[in-house]
């Protein structure tokens, strides 16, 4: 599996092209892409969302909050903002979803950087 962040599918359906938008494609096509719950809400929050899209990411696995994870969301938060990096909230969601499940995500947006080396979450 891997997931998928909105910057990432954002520039999927703008039809831009990228290391990203390729892997994927690749995962949509292969049954491997699944969504963080936050990410599907950020998706779902575009109000000019085409509702065929719309029910596309409503059909994607979404992965499930284990037992523990805001209090390890705001540990790694912790640790990122200690040494002195970004660490946007709903980024520390997502990643800290990935990390639970072990799963890679692909992402265009580079402070996951921050929480990768902070922790076990691997970037795609």
């Amino acid at each position: 599996m891997l997931a998928i962040d909105s910057s990432s599918m954002i520039a999927f359906l703008n039809g831009d092209s990228g290391p990203d938008v390729d892997k994927l494609d690749w995962a949509l096509e292969n049954s491997l892409a699944v969504l963080p719950p936050v990410v599907l809400c950020e998706l779902l929050s575009d109000p000019d969302l085409n509702d065929d899209v719309r029910e596309i990411f409503k059909s994607l696995p979404t992965l499930e909050l284990q037992d523990g994870y805001w209090e390890r969301t705001g540990d790694l938060r912790s640790r990122v903002l200690k040494k002195g990096k970004r660490a946007r909230l709903a980024d520390s969601l997502i990643a800290q979803s990935c990390i639970d499940y072990e799963i890679p995500i692909i992402s265009r947006d580079l402070d996951f950087r921050h929480f990768a080396s902070e922790s076990t979450l691997e970037l795609v």
